[in-house]
């Protein structure tokens, strides 16, 4: 690794190298280095402040860059990605390329829900990839059936939708959302054949994906501009405002998707007056009622779903899910209740992909092991840990630390000025921490995550804070 450094930074990392085995260290070297070197100011200072850093970011003429330098002609821009180069996981943690270690509070968005590389999961894997991978829906496969027996069995063992009845499987949280909007468009031309009911109502501030479909559910002139006009038929209604659900949800309207906890948009959180009064609105019109749980949902709220808690006059129709279910294998799945399966006929929807037995057995695993009781209980005290870190740096920069928002362990802290600065600082020290919203940090770690793990992350989080702010 020292052959890729320019040779006057070797000398000195050498120099240092030594140092810390000394009674110098390595900053003290650094220091003395350059008070006595003939190095540019601009040089010494990012030697300087490199040799502070646990994981400064790789360089331009690092053996990450060059990978991606390499690379990038041949990959669709969609990424503005930070430098590093991730290639192993274990847990909470991740390697780079020049072998840095990372504690993820991301999860991969909140997908790792059991943590990087599983013992169960990757044996699983490893034994249905010899087994058998994919045979098409044309025919039966054991793996998409059990997987559907048990979403349904468990999610009513939850006491979570409770008309759960049938389940279709897809790839993708966008794919789910996708089924769900064309099951409730399905089921508005049923309920009225004229196609008058065909309104589809979803609220600020949500992501529901990027197909045409999802997209068009998803309000948010960044996501939808470049590829207007959006499929017709989308009407925007405003998150918690329980007054206006009316002049929205009509009897035009077919279906509504709402999120209980919206991710993307600042881990904002329904409240329980605002979905009751939702679903009490769409039984009037005979509007489908569809709850994206894509991200809040399989256990992170410390429930197997979000609206566990909620009456069951305010469960779902529809429940969409992904993520979590496969711990980063695709797969996404839709729950919908008897009276949407009815409306369903052969050949209305299908997936050449969805419901391959490799990725229905390891979701099989997934929905096992995030069903279970202690590691519900373990989501919420973990919960607890994090709010009481995040009070403490509330009290240390009120000047820049507002509320918490979110329940378990899809939490966001809220911020009063663009968190890049803070991110960049905790990856530089090696935590990694995601954004959403307006000016929020997001965090959605492993559901196994460790109290230790926890502090050593805040602990990270503080001092980036305080190096920000100095």
């Amino acid at each position: 690794m020292a052959m890729m450094l320019p040779l006057a930074r070797q000398s000195l990392a050498l120099a240092c190298s030594r140092a810390a085995r000394s009674s110098l260290g390595p900053r003290r070297c650094f220091a003395s280095a350059s008070a006595a070197s003939n190095l540019a100011d601009s040089i010494q200072q990012t030697i300087k402040r490199d040799a502070s850093l646990l994981n400064p970011d790789p360089k331009s003429d690092s053996p990450s860059a060059a990978l991606v330098n390499d690379h990038a002609p041949y990959m669709v821009a969609t990424y503005a990605r930070p430098p590093p180069v991730f290639v192993q996981g274990e847990g909470s943690w991740l390697w780079d390329i020049e072998n840095r270690k990372y504690l993820d509070f991301t999860a991969g968005i909140a997908v790792t829900a059991l943590g990087h590389c599983d013992p169960g999961f990757t044996k699983i894997l490893a034994d249905q990839a010899k087994t058998l991978v994919h045979a098409s829906n044309l025919y039966y496969n054991p793996w998409t059936g059990a997987l559907s027996k048990l979403l349904v069995e468990k999610t009513r063992e939850a006491g979570c939708m409770h008309g759960a009845q049938a389940v279709f499987v897809c790839n993708s949280g966008s794919e789910a959302n996708e089924a769900a909007i064309k099951f409730a468009r399905k089921a508005g031309k049923v309920v009225d054949p004229s196609g008058a009911k065909h309104e589809f109502v979803s609220f600020n501030n949500a992501f529901h994906g990027r197909t045409m479909g999802s997209l068009s559910a998803t309000h948010n002139p960044k996501y939808q501009k470049p590829f207007s006009p959006m499929v017709p038929g989308f009407v925007q209604g405003t998150y918690n405002d329980v007054a206006r659900i009316p002049d929205v949800v009509t009897e035009k309207t077919c279906g509504v998707i709402v999120e209980p906890i919206q991710g993307e948009g600042g881990v904002q959180t329904a409240t329980d007056e605002f979905l009751v009064a939702l679903a009490r609105r769409c039984r009037e019109v005979g509007a489908v009622l569809i709850y994206d749980e894509i991200q809040c949902g399989m256990a992170r709220t410390g429930t197997l779903w979000a609206h566990g808690h909620l009456p069951k006059e305010a469960h779902p129709d529809i429940l969409t899910t992904a993520k979590a279910l496969g711990n980063g294998f695709p797969v996404g799945a839709v729950l919908v209740s008897q009276d949407v399966s009815d409306k369903i006929n052969v050949g209305d929807h299908g997936t050449t992909f969805g419901g391959n037995p490799l990725a229905c057995r390891l979701a099989h695993y997934m929905v096992t092991r995030l069903s279970e009781p202690e590691l519900q209980r373990d989501v919420l005290a973990k919960s607890r840990v994090f709010r009481g870190r995040f009070e403490r740096l509330r009290a240390r920069f009120p000047d820049l630390v507002g509320e918490t928002r979110g329940r378990g362990l899809i939490l966001g802290l809220q911020l009063t000025q663009d968190p890049a600065p803070v991110v960049q600082a905790a990856r530089e020290r090696g935590l990694l921490v995601i954004t959403a919203g307006t000016n929020t940090l997001r965090f959605v770690p492993s559901l196994l995550v460790t109290e230790d793990e926890i502090n050593q992350g805040l602990d990270i989080l503080e001092d980036a804070i305080a190096a920000t702010r100095a």
